[in-house]
């Protein structure tokens, strides 16, 4: 990974900062999106058990062994038993003997089992088989309960950030519980990149509106995962590895945050 952004994690394995994400890439489709993006630089591929493209995305990566992969349990996997099984079924589809990180995609409070989740995780951990392992929109509630009843720490937890919906707060206590924040839907709405002062920074140093946010992300220190089936697409976010924002463009985008502009679901209600 020569000249490739890398973060040191709790458990002192190092991660790709720029990723490419998968959802709602279909399996057929999964192949040529991951091959391009493996050909344009991309070190981390991210997949879901949910997304149903981990055959695809197996096929993509290919012989590339060195890649940084990862998956997540579904919402209905959780629990010792089913999550050690689901995770299993994983493997298979991705044709792999390990992941390098394995998340539990939802916290699912109702369901009160996300720490029987995280104990299977710690196991699959320590057998090798899942090399790192995280979560993904955990709250702080969620995250303080697993590190009380079983004192390990998520490597990292991802979660929604962009520009509009930026949760300083929970990245904060991310940096102080030594928790890396990786971003999901990093550019949020794609149509609100070709107005207001992101459109304005690309047209100043010449750069894709999308290469400006995730260079915006970078220089937090998040790891980005954009998403794109269309190859001009997946290089044009690579570009922002050729550049650095001025502090005045930092903050033109951190103004931009919106405590209303959540795009997704709210943790504490999805099952």
């Amino acid at each position: 990974m020569t000249d490739y952004p890398t973060l040191t994690m709790n458990d002192d394995r190092q991660i790709p900062q720029l990723g490419f994400g998968t959802y709602k890439i279909e399996d057929e489709d999964a192949p040529d999106a991951v091959k391009t993006a493996i050909e344009t630089g991309y070190w981390l591929i991210d997949t879901a058990a949910v997304y149903g493209n981990e055959k695809g995305v197996g096929k993509g990566i290919g012989d590339w062994s060195d890649i940084f992969l990862q998956t997540k349990i579904w919402n209905d996997s959780q629990g010792y038993d089913r999550t050690k099984k689901a995770f299993d079924k994983c493997l298979q589809r991705l044709d792999r003997d390990h992941v390098d990180m394995l998340l539990i995609h939802w916290p699912c409070p109702d369901k009160d089992l996300f720490v029987e989740t995280w104990k299977a995780f710690i196991e699959l951990r320590d057998e090798g088989r899942a090399k790192s392992i995280g979560v993904s929109n955990f709250r702080e509630e969620d995250l303080e309960r697993i590190v009380d009843e079983t004192g390990v720490t998520p490597a990292l937890n991802q979660i929604e950030v962009h520009p509009n919906f930026q949760q300083r707060e929970l990245r904060q206590l991310h940096n102080d519980m030594g928790i890396i924040t990786q971003c999901w839907s990093p550019l949020g709405q794609g149509e609100a990149l070709e107005r207001g002062p992101i459109k304005d920074i690309a047209d100043d140093i010449g750069q894709p509106v999308s290469a400006v946010v995730i260079a915006w992300h970078l220089q937090c220190g998040n790891v980005p995962i954009p998403k794109s089936t269309q190859p001009d697409h997946i290089k044009a976010n690579f570009k922002a590895l050729d550049f650095e924002l001025t502090d005045a463009q930092m903050k033109a985008i951190d103004d931009l945050d919106d405590a209303d502009g959540r795009m997704g679901p709210d943790p504490a209600e999805f099952s």
